[in-house]
């Protein structure tokens, strides 16, 4: 198992372990996650796909991962990950390869940047800003989804 992948079920089990302050989705069928990635033309890595399945989307507060879900209202439109990342490419010109895992105060437009996967097939995880000349990425933040998922649900029960 990949680092990326151990990270997550330590994500996994710390969403399970505290109900009383994380939320959580029903999780994504093979097919919706197909569909998701469809629509934006990206795979996800290994690590987000893992959570994807779990949970669909979830949250330590303040911290919200987007995943993938559908709600009532909505319909059979996809939200989440795929909604982002369609949603900044048009709006904000977010470069085809990034992939939207989060809008966050602090660090900005989080991305993922599917042109550099590792051995893994783990994407590395940037904080961008679209005022920043040359594809406005800032400041790498984690080399993998897993790992940025992990230290961001740590810092938020600490």
């Amino acid at each position: 198992m990949t680092s990326g992948l151990q990270a997550v079920e330590h994500v996994i089990t710390l969403v399970r372990e505290h109900e009383d302050l994380a939320r959580h989705g029903d999780g994504c069928s093979p097919e919706v996650i197909a569909r998701a990635e469809a629509e934006m033309g990206l795979i996800f890595p290994p690590s987000y796909r893992r959570l994807i399945e779990e949970f669909g989307t979830w949250e330590i507060p303040p911290a919200e991962f987007p995943g993938v879900y559908q709600t009532p209202a909505r319909g059979e439109e996809l939200l989440g990950t795929s909604a982002y990342t369609l949603e900044d490419r048009t709006r904000l010109g977010l470069p085809h390869q990034f992939m939207v895992i989060m809008h966050d105060d602090v660090l900005g437009v989080v991305v993922l940047d599917t042109s550099r996967p590792d051995q893994d097939g783990e994407y590395p995880v940037f904080a961008w800003n679209p005022a920043i000349p040359e594809g406005g990425v800032m400041e790498k933040v984690a080399d993998s989804f897993g790992e940025f998922a992990l230290n961001e649900c740590r810092q938020n029960l600490s």
